[in-house]
C-alpha cells in the first residue's frame, strides 16, 4: 500500500488522540459544465482518480489539468473504525476551493463557500463507527464573478503576478470520533503582564454537572491547573497562572511554548473529551510609531511569502517543505513573513510558533476586480467578511501571528456611487477587532486605507533607486509618508494620523540571467545586470528603512520566484540565487527603532 501523502496531524493546536487520515487515492471526475448533479455524478462511480490533498492542477495530484474547471467531483468509500464505538464521527476538510458540497451515504452533510478555511460535517445518524461511509464531494469554482481567489489566474495560464489556479480539495481530509459532550477549538490569550493564559473553550454540547479541567506544563513539568464548571457559560473560561520562576516569554528567534491539556468531565468523573494544545506567552503593543513585542521594539524584517510550489501549487509537497521555507527565510536574515494572498495551512503556523518566526495573517481577497471607466477596482461581498472571520477564528491562538491584514491593494476613488469596498473594508476591520483585541490590525495593505481607526498604516513602493526611495520615505515624522493612490491622481486614502508605519512591499528585484530576453519573465523596475548590482541595490533599499527610526519594519518581495515572477531570493524550486550570508549581514544589524531599547 502506498504511503499516505501529507500523513501528519493537520491541526496541531487542537489535538485528539484518535483520528483517521483520508488522504490518498479518491475517485475523481472533471465536470466542465457544472452539470454533474443533473447527470447523476453524485450516485455513481467516477471515471478517474486523484491523489488527495493535492489539487487537480498540480502534478502531485496525478491529474495535472491546468485548464478551467467549473466543477470537480470526488468519491471515496471508507470503513469507519469500529473502535470508535459510542462516539460521534466528524468529517473534516482543511480547505477546498471554492463552493464545496459534501454528501455522505447520499445525504448532504455540509456546504461551505471559501477556498482557504476548514469546515466540518457531523455524521451522527448518517454513518457511525463500524459502518461504511460513501463520501461524495462536489467543488464548484467558476472563473467569473467576484470571488476570493488570492493570486489565482483568471486567464488560461500564469501571467504577471497571477498563477496556476487551485480547484477543489487542497488540504488534508480526515475524520475523528468525539463524545456528544466535547470541546470546540479553544481560544488562548497570553497575558504577559500577569504571567498567565486566559482560556475560552466553546462546547459542542453541554449539560449540568460538567467540569472543564486545564493543566499547563513546560518541558514536561506541570506548572498550574484550573477547573471551572460549564453550567454558567456556553464557552467556559479559565485562567492558568504561570509561577514567576517558570515564566518563559515567546520571543522572535527564541520560541518558548507551554503545553496545555484540557479535559471535559461529568459529575461522576467520567472524561468525555481530552485535547492537547500549546501556547506562547507573548504580547504585541503599539508605542507611538513602534510596534512592541513583549514591551520591546523589534524591527520586523519580513519577507513576502506566497506559499506556492512547482509540483503542489498551493499545497506543500511535504511537512518538511513548510519547515524548510521558514529556514530559508531565516538563513537570508529575515525574522518573519507576510503570508501573502493566502491563508496558510495550520502546520505552517505551528512551525512558525516552534521556530520563533513572526508572521502577519492575510486573506486572499484578490479576485474581485472590476476595472471600468470609473476605476472601480474592487467589489467585495459579505462573504468576504464571513470567510475572513473563519480564518481569524482558526488562527487566533498562534503566538507567531503579530498582526492581521484582511485586504491587499484595494483601490477605489471615494464617492457616492461606490460604497461596497468601504463597507466591506470596515466590516472586515471591525470583525477582526471584535474577534481579537490582542493584536494590531491593518485595514488594507497598500492603496486605499479607508478606516480611520486602523492600528497600522503602510505603503507599497517598488522604486529601484535607493536615492529616490530614500526621499520618498523621509517624511514619516512630519506625518507625510509616501502613500499609494493606485491608477489615479485622485486621493484614495484617508489621511495618515501618526500610526506605526512600514513599507509592506518593496524590492522585488528581478534576477534570472538565463532569461534576459524572456518577455514573460519579470520583476520590478530596471533589471540588475550582475550579482554585485543586486547585492548593492538590496543593501541600499534595506539600509534606508533599517536606518529610519520612524519605521517599525519592512516586507521585501519575495521569498521565492513564482512562475513568471522571478524576483525571489530563491528560485521556484527553492535553490538559492544569491549569497545568503551577504543578505543576512545587511539585515541582522540593529535597526534605528531598536537603538533606544
Amino acid at each position: 500500500m502506498a504511503q499516505c501523502p501529507r500523513p501528519e496531524y493537520p491541526r496541531p493546536q487542537f489535538v485528539r488522540a484518535d483520528w483517521l487520515n483520508l488522504n490518498g487515492q479518491w475517485q475523481f471526475e472533471i465536470d466542465a459544465g457544472d452539470s454533474g448533479l443533473e447527470r447523476g455524478l453524485k450516485d455513481r462511480d467516477l471515471t478517474g482518480e486523484i491523489t488527495v490533498p493535492f489539487c487537480p492542477e498540480s502534478t502531485l495530484s496525478g491529474v495535472a489539468h491546468t485548464d478551467f474547471m467549473d466543477a470537480v467531483w470526488y468519491r471515496k468509500v471508507i470503513e469507519i473504525p469500529a473502535a470508535w464505538s459510542g462516539r460521534d464521527v466528524l468529517l473534516h476538510f482543511q480547505a477546498s476551493d471554492y463552493d464545496t458540497t459534501v454528501w455522505v451515504n447520499g445525504t448532504e452533510v455540509v456546504r461551505h463557500r471559501g477556498g482557504f478555511t476548514p469546515f466540518t460535517a457531523e455524521l451522527r445518524g448518517i454513518a457511525g463507527p463500524g459502518e461504511t461511509a460513501t463520501i461524495v464531494v462536489r467543488a464548484r469554482d467558476p472563473k467569473s464573478g467576484p470571488q476570493a481567489r488570492g493570486k489565482q489566474s483568471t486567464r488560461y495560464g500564469s501571467y504577471g503576478c497571477f498563477y496556476t489556479r487551485t480547484t477543489g480539495i487542497w488540504q488534508t481530509v480526515w475524520m475523528e470520533p468525539v463524545s456528544k459532550f466535547s470541546m470546540k477549538r479553544p481560544r488562548i490569550t497570553p497575558d504577559v503582564a500577569n504571567h498567565c493564559f486566559h482560556l475560552e473553550v466553546p462546547l459542542r454540547a453541554n449539560r449540568s454537572g460538567m467540569t472543564l479541567n486545564a493543566t499547563v506544563s513546560y518541558a514536561g513539568k506541570e506548572l498550574a491547573t484550573a477547573s471551572v464548571t460549564t453550567a454558567y457559560d456556553m464557552s467556559p473560561r479559565a485562567v492558568l497562572s504561570i509561577p514567576d520562576e517558570h515564566v518563559y516569554l515567546w520571543n522572535v528567534g527564541d520560541a518558548h511554548l507551554y503545553d496545555i491539556t484540557l479535559t471535559l468531565s461529568d459529575a461522576a468523573g467520567n472524561v468525555h473529551d481530552t485535547i492537547t494544545t500549546y501556547a506562547g506567552l507573548r504580547s504585541v503593543a503599539v508605542d507611538g510609531r513602534k510596534v512592541l513585542i513583549n514591551g520591546k521594539a523589534v524591527f520586523q524584517r519580513l519577507v513576502l511569502d506566497q506559499g506556492y510550489y512547482i509540483d503542489g501549487v498551493m499545497t506543500a509537497p511535504s511537512d518538511d517543505e513548510l519547515i524548510a521555507d521558514i529556514t530559508r527565510s531565516l538563513d537570508a536574515g529575515f525574522n518573519g513573513a507576510r503570508l501573502h494572498q493566502k491563508v496558510f495551512e495550520e502546520r505552517f503556523l505551528y512551525h512558525a510558533d516552534r521556530m520563533g518566526y513572526i508572521v502577519w495573517g492575510e486573506f486572499g481577497d484578490w479576485g474581485i476586480s472590476g476595472f471600468g471607466p470609473d476605476h472601480d477596482h474592487q467589489k467585495p461581498t459579505s462573504t468576504f467578511v464571513a470567510q475572513w472571520c473563519e480564518a481569524v477564528e482558526r488562527d487566533y491562538s498562534h503566538p507567531s501571528i503579530v498582526g492581521w491584514c484582511p485586504l491587499n491593494e484595494t483601490f477605489q476613488v471615494p464617492g457616492d456611487r461606490f460604497v461596497e469596498l468601504d463597507d466591506v473594508t470596515r466590516g472586515m476591520f471591525l470583525a477582526t477587532k471584535l474577534l481579537d483585541t490582542s493584536r494590531p490590525v491593518l485595514d488594507t495593505s497598500g492603496y486605499a486605507h479607508r478606516v480611520q481607526e486602523s492600528d497600522i498604516y503602510d505603503s507599497h513602493d517598488y522604486d529601484q533607486n535607493p536615492e529616490t526611495f530614500k526621499e520618498r520615505h523621509a517624511h514619516v515624522a512630519e506625518e507625510k509618508p509616501f502613500i499609494n493612490n493606485g491608477w489615479t491622481e485622485k486621493p484614495t486614502n484617508i489621511p495618515y494620523r501618526g500610526q506605526p508605519f512600514f513599507v509592506s512591499e518593496f524590492g522585488g528585484i528581478w534576477w534570472n540571467p538565463a532569461k534576459f530576453d524572456d518577455k514573460e519573465s519579470w520583476g520590478y523596475g530596471d533589471r540588475v545586470t550582475s550579482l554585485d548590482a543586486f547585492h548593492a541595490r538590496f543593501k541600499g533599499l534595506c539600509d534606508i528603512l533599517l536606518d529610519d527610526p520612524e519605521m517599525f519594519g519592512y516586507c521585501y518581495t519575495q521569498l521565492t520566484d513564482v512562475w513568471p515572477e522571478e524576483n525571489g531570493i530563491y528560485t521556484f524550486d527553492r535553490q538559492p540565487k544569491f549569497d545568503n550570508a551577504l543578505l543576512r549581514a545587511v539585515q541582522v544589524r540593529k535597526a534605528a527603532c531598536e537603538e533606544t531599547e
